[in-house]
């Protein structure tokens, strides 16, 4: 497969599984709270229009329109206009990751990521015009049609990230800039329980043992196989979640058989939480 054709972010919205729901600003203020399903969610504030200010972490930003902010949304925030003249023009996408892998794609959100709309991808545009349009004529289904351009507003953020990662940063959207990096990381995604070894994924990024266990350290903080050992483990914690026992849990996730899952999950719980 060719780096122009490699889909980086199919398999991963997989494995996400968001479900997005829309919501206006009667007062053009947005506030987020500490809530128990906020842990595995993500908050895309939209301004439209005008400036604004986000307050998070004991923090300021100034936001100038038309732009998107993503925020945890386990983390208190006030996003705030300057002006309540035009209050209809800052809107929250609610993302609630359903899939299992939500809480190592969050792990790239510990600081907000505020992303410039003016002169994006056709993504973000599409959903900025369907937005725009939708909040100056009102129409029948316009909730169900804003939660769509959420879903597309979603995936549009996930594709600027990739394309534009942080300058000496590291992480997952850093991983999947990289064309090398990226097909080891697809690979991955797409087939978790497959038994992958550092020369496989070595093989599937096109490069030798060393220097790709090396860059992929470089970009994603972690080895290539703690990387696909925490998807797995997440996986099977969800069939667990899902009451579909240890036996079945084992199998999707990739385990050699339920021990070896137990041992898994008990030293995952003997371990602190990170967020």
């Amino acid at each position: 497969m060719t780096d122009s054709k490699l889909d980086r972010l199919s398999a991963l919205l997989d494995g996400l599984a968001p479900v997005v729901t829309m919501r206006l600003s009667p007062q053009g203020r947005l506030e987020g709270a500490l809530q128990p399903e906020n842990n595995s969610a993500l908050q895309l504030l939209f301004l439209t229009r005008g400036l604004a200010e986000l307050e998070i972490g004991g923090a300021s930003e100034r936001i100038e329109a038309p732009a998107l902010v993503a925020v945890r949304a386990c983390q208190p925030f006030v996003l705030h206009q300057f002006s309540a003249d035009d209050p209809h023009r800052l809107i929250a996408a609610h993302v609630q990751l359903t899939g299992p892998v939500a809480t190592l794609f969050l792990e790239e959100f510990d600081q907000p990521r505020t992303v410039c709309l003016a002169h994006e991808e056709p993504a973000l545009r599409l959903a900025v015009d369907m937005i725009e349009s939708e909040l100056n004529a009102p129409r029948c289904g316009q909730p169900a049609l804003l939660n769509r351009a959420g879903d597309i507003l979603f995936i549009g953020l996930l594709r600027h990230l990739v394309a534009n990662p942080v300058v000496q940063g590291t992480g997952l959207f850093n991983g999947l800039a990289d064309p090398r990096i990226a097909r080891a990381l697809v690979a991955m995604h797409q087939r978790p329980a497959f038994g992958w070894n550092l020369a496989l994924l070595a093989e599937e990024a096109g490069m030798s043992r060393t220097a790709f266990a090396t860059k992929f350290h470089e970009s994603m903080r972690r080895p290539p196989g703690k990387y696909l050992a925490a998807i797995r483990l997440a996986l099977a914690q969800r069939a667990v979640d899902l009451g579909k026992g240890l036996k079945e849990a084992a199998r999707v996730a990739g385990y050699e058989n339920c021990s070896a899952l137990s041992r898994a999950l008990a030293k995952a719980r003997s371990q602190p939480a990170l967020n």
